[in-house]
């Protein structure tokens, strides 16, 4: 079984990030549920039109600015997501790109259905999770490193974050109006669903791993 962590406390990007390498040169598999400052980031995919604001404008509004490895281009993170990174070893589970890929979407769909009875779905020109009733409307973000056979980074779900970050950039090369959380489609944002949904997610993708 894979060690799964959550932590109470916002946590500096650098912070993780170190984490992560830490996680890899060990290959210690953890599952990590946590939350971030203001920050945006950078896939190796990125452009750089889609920055809408200068480092500078960033740094004077408290929002951090990070250039990473991880697929895709920018996004951001902010107080009110639950973030969940994956530092797995794929070649040790025999699992390939695609199929972890797949398992993780799978899982946080079934864990938000479980949790506030919402129906997300998938699309094919876009990565990430929409609404099944309005699939412009994105409401968790996905980029993973995939290095050595081993994963980091991993997907961001939408709760009560304000979307101040998102609207520095276009998001994955979109629209930050399209993004969407718990909050504002009037669903329970609490701490209680936010924690239940941590747990569902947590067994649906220790079980699923497990089969592999």
């Amino acid at each position: 079984m894979v060690r799964a962590i959550s932590l109470r406390h916002p946590v500096p990007y650098e912070r993780y990030i170190l984490f992560q390498e830490r996680a890899r040169a060990k290959r210690k598999e953890t599952i990590l549920f946590l939350e971030h400052p203001p920050t945006i980031t950078a896939g190796i995919n990125y452009n750089i039109g889609n920055l809408l604001q200068n480092p500078e404008f960033l740094s004077k509004n408290g929002i951090a600015l990070h250039y990473i490895k991880r697929g895709g281009d920018f996004t951001a993170h902010e107080p009110g997501q639950i973030v969940t990174y994956f530092h797995i070893d794929l070649k040790g589970r025999g699992l390939t790109i695609s199929n972890f890929l797949d398992q993780v979407l799978s899982s946080a769909m079934e864990a938000v259905k479980k949790v506030w009875n919402l129906d997300l779905i998938r699309r094919s020109d876009s990565p990430g999770l929409y609404l099944s009733a309005d699939p412009e409307r994105k409401i968790l973000s996905i980029g993973v490193l995939f290095k050595s056979w081993f994963t980091g980074y991993g997907i961001a779900l939408n709760v009560s974050n304000d979307f101040s970050a998102f609207r520095c950039i276009h998001p994955c090369g979109g629209d930050w109006r399209n993004m969407v959380s718990i909050a504002k489609l009037g669903l329970d944002p609490s701490l209680e669903k936010r924690n239940h949904w941590i747990v569902e997610f947590r067994k649906i993708i220790q079980e699923t791993l497990s089969e592999d």
